[in-house]
């Protein structure tokens, strides 16, 4: 089998269904803020064979006040075994709003060391538009996830993460290149947070790269254009930290700077969530429109 380690399209993945070492995980979570509801969602519309690999539960740190909080290798290992994901899987990711939360799952495995695994191009919606198959729902689903226990190891990479202390030199030093994913309105402050208590803005010389101008027609743009997006707005190539609102979108700027060879990037694992929380004594929010 053809291992995939950034995207998979409908098309390689329909030729794949039937390999012995092929994992399929949904990673749906719900939208936030005025995000439109998905219209097809687990259990009713999953892949084939899909199991559910749930983000805001099984995979995030529960004793973290901020949603998505990277768990540690121990426990991510053993939520990954409990699926039935082996070292030898080849992983591919979806979820219900085609391109969102699939990304973080992605950037999550290549954090433990996981290198084969792909995000599903288009995801669920871009899935059903080429009328491919989905799961039978006449087939037990509880059933179907009693999975045997994978051997999943879990190797923490050193890298990937970064916290609101290293975020904030980087603010004043600008060595790296802080890149907001969220949308441009809430990125300038103009519409409130999603999240109680978050105050609006963003960091100072941070730049905002709204996660869904790097699609067209439900698909991750041309290798071509992505780089082209990136020349323009890190024409220095500088190193990149990625940031949203909870950490989730940010690993969609990730899988794309991945795409077209920008391999010295982080995640701000708090992101807004966490930032736009903390007392302004302790860092600063800007609101100019840069």
């Amino acid at each position: 089998m053809t291992y995939f380690q950034q995207l998979i399209s409908c098309i390689d993945l329909h030729a794949i269904l039937a390999s012995k070492d092929l994992v399929v995980l949904d990673a749906s979570i719900p939208p936030v803020g005025n995000m439109a509801a998905p219209e097809y969602s687990w259990p009713e519309y999953r892949l084939p064979n899909a199991r559910r690999f749930d983000l805001n539960q099984d995979f995030s740190d529960l004793t973290s006040d901020l949603p998505h909080t990277m768990p540690s290798a121990t426990h991510f290992e053993q939520a990954a075994k409990a699926l039935g994901i082996n070292q030898q899987s080849q992983i591919v990711v979806y979820d219900d709003l085609g391109l969102f939360s699939a990304a973080r799952v992605w950037y999550m495995f290549r954090a433990m060391g996981h290198k084969n695994i792909a995000v599903l191009n288009g995801g669920l919606p871009y899935w059903l538009k080429l009328n491919k198959p989905i799961a039978d729902l006449s087939v037990d689903l509880h059933a179907k996830q009693q999975q045997v226990i994978g051997n999943f190891i879990a190797k923490e990479q050193v890298g990937y993460f970064c916290d609101w202390r290293e975020v904030a030199t980087q603010t004043h030093s600008q060595a790296e290149l802080i890149l907001d994913a969220r949308a441009e309105r809430r990125f300038k402050g103009l519409d409130a947070e999603p999240r109680v208590g978050v105050r609006s803005g963003h960091m100072p010389n941070s730049k905002n790269l709204a996660y869904n101008h790097l699609f067209s027609q439900g698909l991750f743009k041309s290798p071509n254009e992505l780089a082209e997006i990136f020349a323009h707005i890190n024409a220095n190539k500088q190193a990149m930290i990625m940031s949203c609102g909870s950490g989730v979108t940010a690993c969609v700027l990730a899988l794309a700077a991945d795409i077209v060879g920008h391999k010295d990037v982080r995640v701000y694992d708090g992101s807004w969530s966490e930032w736009g929380s903390l007392p302004n004594t302790t860092v600063k929010t800007s609101t100019d429109n840069i």
